[in-house]
Formats: C-alpha cells, sequence, structure tokens
C-alpha cells in the first residue's frame, strides 16, 4: 500500500515503550471489564428476581455526615466517589498521552480526538431527534449514549479471542480517554444544577496544596489522600459533580521526570497504583448498583428513550467514529497503515458503541436514580451495549485470520532481544 502523503498513516503503529505501555493498561483493563460484565450480569438478575427488594434497601441505605451534603445512599456513594478514582485515573492518562505520550504529535492526536468528537456528537443527535419528536420532555438525557467504556470493550475483545493489531486497540483506548473528557465537560457544563460559588472557591485551597506537593514529586500518601478528599467533598458541595475533582486532581500531577529521564514519571506511578483499583473494585461495585433495571417495570423497548439510546450507540457511535476518521484521512491525505483495511476501522468503530459506566452515570444525572426515564435509559444502555458487542465481534471475528497473519509475521521479525525488528529499524507504520 502506498504510504501517506503527509508522512503519518492512520492507526500507525507507535513509539516500542508506548506500545508496552498500553499493552500493560490494556491487561489490566480487560481483567477488570470482565468483572465489570459479572457485576452488570449480577445487577439485573438481582433486580428481577425475588431478591430484588434486599438489592435496593442496599441500594438505598444511607450514611455520612449529612451536615457536609454527605449523607448519601449506597448508589449514591459508588456513583460519586468511587467514579472519582475512575476518572483520576481518566485524567492521569489523558496528561500522560498529550505530554509524554505519541499524542504529543498533533497529527498523532488529531484521529481520536476527531474520532472522539464525532464519536459523541452523531448519537447525541440521533438521541434527540427521536425524544424531541417523541415531545416526551426527555432530551435532556442527550448525552446518554455518547461515551465509550473502555473497559466492557475490551472485556469484548477478551472474550472474542481476536488478534486485533495493537495500533487498532491503541486507538480505541485513546478514543475511550478522550471520551472520558468530554463527558466531563459534559457533565460539568450541562448536569451541574444549584452551583455553590463559596464551596466550590475553597476547593481551590487543597486542590492547590495537592498541586504543590506532587508537583515536588511528594508521593507520601498520608499528605496528598486527606487534601484529595477534601477537594473532592468541597466540589460535591459546591453542585458540580464530584467526578470533576478527581479530573482536576490529576491535571495537577506532573508527567515528566525532574531529572528529565525516559523512565515513569509520577503520573505513571499513580496510574499504576489506582487503575486496578478503579477497574477491579469502583467500576463494578458501581455498575452493580447502576444497572439493576427491572425489566418489566421498564417502559420496555418501544419507549422513545430506550430507542434514542439503542440507536445512538449501536448505529450513532460507529458512524460518527468512522465518519470522522474517514474525514481525517480525506483532508490530511492520510493512508491506512499497511495491513489494515477500513472494515478494520468499522469493527473498531462499532465496538466503540459498547458505552456503560459513563452512560449509567449521565443517565441518573439527567433524569433521577429510579425515575422512568432512567430505568428506560438503562435498559436502551444494555440492549445498545449488548447489540453493539455483538456486531463488533462477528466484523472482527470476519477479520481474525488477517490479524492472526499479521502478528505471525511479526513474531517472525522478533529478534532474541526482545525487540520487535520494526522498532530497531524506526518504522512506525
Amino acid at each position: 500500500m502506498q504510504k501517506a502523503k503527509s508522512g503519518v498513516s492512520l492507526f500507525g503503529r507507535g513509539s516500542l515503550l508506548e506500545t508496552r505501555r498500553v499493552a500493560d493498561i490494556l491487561r489490566t483493563e480487560t481483567a477488570g471489564g470482565l468483572l465489570l460484565v459479572a457485576a452488570a450480569l449480577a445487577a439485573v438478575i438481582l433486580a428481577n428476581t425475588p431478591w430484588s427488594d434486599s438489592y435496593t434497601a442496599v441500594s438505598d441505605a444511607e450514611f455520612g455526615p449529612s451536615g457536609l451534603h454527605l449523607h448519601l445512599s449506597v448508589a449514591e456513594w459508588t456513583a460519586d466517589g468511587l467514579l472519582a478514582i475512575f476518572f483520576f485515573v481518566a485524567g492521569l492518562e489523558l496528561k500522560r498521552e498529550f505530554v509524554a505520550g505519541d499524542l504529543r504529535d498533533p497529527r498523532r492526536a488529531a484521529l481520536p480526538v476527531a474520532a472522539a468528537i464525532g464519536g459523541m456528537a452523531v448519537p447525541a443527535l440521533i438521541y434527540t431527534v427521536v425524544n424531541v419528536v417523541a415531545d416526551n420532555g426527555a432530551p435532556r438525557g442527550w448525552a446518554i449514549p455518547s461515551a465509550t467504556d473502555i473497559a466492557f470493550a475490551l472485556a469484548v475483545l477478551g472474550l472474542i479471542n481476536t488478534h486485533l493489531p495493537s495500533s487498532l486497540r491503541t486507538f480505541l483506548l485513546t478514543l475511550a480517554v478522550v471520551d472520558d473528557l468530554l463527558a466531563i465537560v459534559i457533565i460539568a457544563v450541562f448536569y451541574t444544577s444549584g452551583l455553590h460559588l463559596a464551596p466550590l472557591l475553597l476547593a481551590l485551597i487543597p486542590l492547590a496544596a495537592f498541586g504543590v506537593l506532587v508537583q515536588r514529586r511528594v508521593r507520601s500518601w498520608w499528605l496528598l489522600l486527606p487534601l484529595a478528599l477534601v477537594t473532592w467533598a468541597l466540589v460535591h458541595a459546591s453542585g458540580v459533580h464530584a467526578t470533576v475533582a478527581g479530573v482536576l486532581l490529576a491535571f495537577t500531577v506532573p508527567v515528566l521526570r525532574r531529572d528529565g529521564g525516559t523512565g515513569p514519571g509520577l503520573a505513571e506511578h499513580f496510574e499504576h497504583r489506582w487503575r486496578p483499583l478503579s477497574a477491579g473494585f469502583a467500576v463494578p461495585l458501581f455498575a452493580f448498583f447502576a444497572a439493576g433495571v427491572t425489566i418489566g417495570g421498564a417502559g420496555g423497548l418501544s419507549e422513545p428513550v430506550t430507542i434514542g439510546v439503542v440507536l445512538g450507540l449501536l448505529l450513532g457511535k460507529p458512524v460518527g467514529v468512522l465518519v470522522s476518521s474517514w474525514l481525517v484521512h480525506r483532508f490530511t491525505r492520510a493512508e491506512l497503515a499497511t495491513g489494515l483495511s477500513w472494515w478494520d476501522v468499522t469493527g473498531v468503530a462499532t465496538l466503540a458503541g459498547v458505552g456503560f459506566t459513563v452512560s449509567l452515570l449521565i443517565g441518573e444525572l439527567a433524569f433521577g436514580p429510579g425515575s422512568s426515564h432512567d430505568e428506560n435509559a438503562k435498559l436502551g444502555i444494555l440492549v445498545g451495549s449488548v447489540l453493539a458487542a455483538a456486531v463488533a465481534s462477528v466484523l472482527l471475528r470476519a477479520r481474525n485470520r488477517h490479524y492472526r497473519r499479521l502478528v505471525e509475521e511479526e513474531e517472525r521479525d522478533d529478534d532474541r532481544d526482545g525487540i520487535p525488528d520494526v522498532y530497531q529499524r524506526g518504522d512506525t507504520e
């Protein structure tokens, strides 16, 4: 295949260091994704069995200091508290990608950023059109089908055992990270009600102290964790969703080493420490209390909210990602990396329609936990994600032989030094 005229290939191979780092992340996220699937399945089963009352009672049980606006239900603690860990890790990953990762190159960053924007805009448009036509007062949930759940998506990849090229898996990971950033902006701007400036301004004090310490490369948890908790509590009291605090804290952490070396910096150190807790505990526990939709009690697949979410995830996501990727190809004159085809991109774009964690969160913020619209949104998220995973599995399995051939050829080129020849040649396509 002819090389890209622009000097950059779409879905090209990143640096060896970046590829190995992404491989470590993917292993953690894939394992976490399997736990996420199990937690969601358990929630749906419990919500539709004689144990549903016990499940609801535990979910609605409240605890915490009421004077600090922290007398919350168990479900609210998982959504406001545990998901802050998830977004802290996402913030670390995002900052690292654009400061020291392969995406510090604007030419490489253009593709996942454009794909993420398109992958959020088209599902939102589809959902809005469906619900405006229905005139049911539910367009407020327009952002529900816009997010990609990387853990769930990678769990699907693990289950179908595909030899998807690392460059496409890196693209999927980066797309999901940018998705998370856009979701945080949407949550902060569109789903913040009753803003209180005093606690928001007070939150800047512990946030700044946290930033000063990490800039000095302080790693002591007994210093940093109390500042992070105070920042989170004040952001929560301000009316801004508390998960925003996780991103703000992550953005203060330095990526590069103070001595200028090439080893992992503080951001990567924190990411390594906190990612297993996020993927293996925080996100699955949130899913367990958020995904418990009563199938018979929801309005069903005929409800506009459900239809809008399903169409947004199943059609809007892949169309938005695929069209945006093609536009980058069209206007930058970059070609697909050697060995890849647009069927590969279509499969990954369809897999991006597996939305779950952030979609469930936005559904609760838009309609209120337990409301009829929220129940319909949950049903749409579950159905849309399962259908997107099924279609993506068919597409990727059809390409599995091609992926295996690429992997086998690459392995034959490896030397005993453990470094693939493609990196020693400096070929990043």
